[in-house]
């Protein structure tokens, strides 16, 4: 997840992404130390990952969708930029992760998250067939709601640079600890916890 190496994107950029979409919560600055630890077991093998992974499965990044594409394991819902640490993916990184899924389009700048990006996750976990969200801007925080929008049993996969890919198991403890961290974001919290469904 670690927002604090992508989240100061060109201002200009940033700018443009958020006159397309509703800011529901941002970042404070004092709550990125959070992020730079691993909020869950850290992975370096998907097939390890893999086989002990709940259902649904979501992926959170290209490198870790790739990861997963790479081992014949579709996410059920996979986040994608397009980017990885502040750089483009490569071609064959980018053909395999936007292909053979449905496909939902999200606008996200860094640092926030939108509902733009909320609805879409939410529609996303609702889906019987494999959904791609491919986000404007940065899927960074995405991980943060992923862990409320999916079913206890479920099993939430981010990358933490170069480390490997974290695997948050979704439980009632870890969904606690997630609300805990969203709860610190600044912004609408009513409507954060609305577009998930889940409660205050």
């Amino acid at each position: 997840m670690a927002p604090e190496d992508g989240a100061r994107r060109d201002d200009a950029d940033t700018a443009r992404s958020d006159s397309d979409a509703s800011i529901v919560v941002r970042l404070p600055d004092e709550l990125r130390a959070a992020f730079k630890e691993p909020l869950g077991p850290v992975y370096t093998d998907a097939e390890e990952l893999l086989s002990e992974a709940g259902e649904p499965l979501i992926a959170v990044g290209d490198i870790v969708t790739y990861h997963f594409e790479r081992a014949d394991r579709r996410p059920d819902v996979a986040l994608i930029d397009g980017r990885t640490k502040r750089h483009a993916v490569d071609d064959e990184v980018r053909d395999a992760v936007d292909a053979g899924a449905d496909r939902i389009d999200a606008t996200n700048p860094a640092g926030v998250l939108t509902d733009d990006l909320l609805t879409a996750l939410r529609d996303a976990v609702a889906r019987d067939d494999p959904t791609t969200i491919v986000v404007d801007g940065e899927e960074d925080l995405a991980t943060l709601p992923a862990v409320l929008a999916a079913p206890e049993g479920a099993t939430v996969v981010y990358g933490q640079p170069d480390q490997g890919m974290v695997a948050v198991d979704v439980t009632a403890e870890t969904r606690a600890e997630f609300r805990d961290l969203l709860e610190r974001m600044d912004g609408n919290h009513e409507r954060l916890w609305a577009l998930l469904d889940a409660e205050a």
